[in-house]
Order: structure tokens, then C-alpha cells, then sequence
């Protein structure tokens, strides 16, 4: 599986949950943080999309995307020790930590990979 088919979701599910954070409670930081970090996964996954096409891979972006979900891992793990609330400090914190597993695992491996051409 190539990280750009993971990262763009994760990356608008960020936006939609800071978009939503905001309207809710009126939370600048969670507007600030969560669409801050999904527009970034959002353009590390643009950049992977357009490098596999270019048969390429782009490790600019997967150090991005890596570097994001580990921050948010550690950021959304305090804030659920603090306060146990499994919505969205919990669910954010599990779900980064595997994105952040997965990103490790790409780079391990050396990236997206591509399939030979049929001749």
C-alpha cells in the first residue's frame, strides 16, 4: 500500500475534525492544530501522489508525514493521559501512533514501490 492512499484521508480527517473543534467550542487551537496539521499531511500526500506518478519516490514527503504523526501522537497521548477522554485525545492519539508505525515501516522499506512494466 503506498502512503499517499493513507495520508490524504487522515490528513482530511484532521481538517474536518479542526473545522469541527472550532464551530463546536469555539477553539482556535484545535482549528490551529488540527487543520494546521491535516493541510500539511494533505500536501505530503500530494507530493508522494505526484512523485509515484512520476514512478518516483518523494521522501521529502514521507519524512513530513512521519514527522506529523509522530507529533501528534506524542501531543493527542499527553492530552488523553490528562484527561481520558477517549473522543477525539484517545482515538487521535491510536490512530497517529499506527500512521506513524506505517510511515516508519515505508521508510524501512525504501518507499512506495512500483510494479514492472508490462512489455
Amino acid at each position: 500500500m503506498h502512503d499517499f492512499c493513507f495520508t490524504i484521508p487522515y490528513g482530511l480527517l484532521l481538517v474536518i475534525g479542526g473545522v469541527i473543534g472550532y464551530l463546536r467550542k469555539k477553539s482556535v487551537n484545535s482549528l490551529a492544530g488540527g487543520a494546521g496539521t491535516g493541510f500539511l499531511l494533505l500536501v505530503a500526500g500530494y507530493l508522494s501522489l505526484k512523485a509515484f506518478e512520476k514512478r518516483k519516490n518523494s521522501y521529502v514527503a514521507l519524512v513530513l508525514e512521519t514527522v506529523c504523526a509522530a507529533v501528534l501522537t506524542f501531543v493527542m497521548g499527553q492530552r488523553y493521559l490528562e484527561t481520558s477522554k477517549i473522543m477525539p485525545a484517545g482515538f487521535l492519539a491510536g490512530l497517529s501512533a499506527l500512521m506513524t508505525g506505517f510511515y516508519i515501516y515505508k521508510i524501512a522499506t525504501g518507499g512506495n514501490h512500483f510494479a514492472a512494466k508490462a512489455e
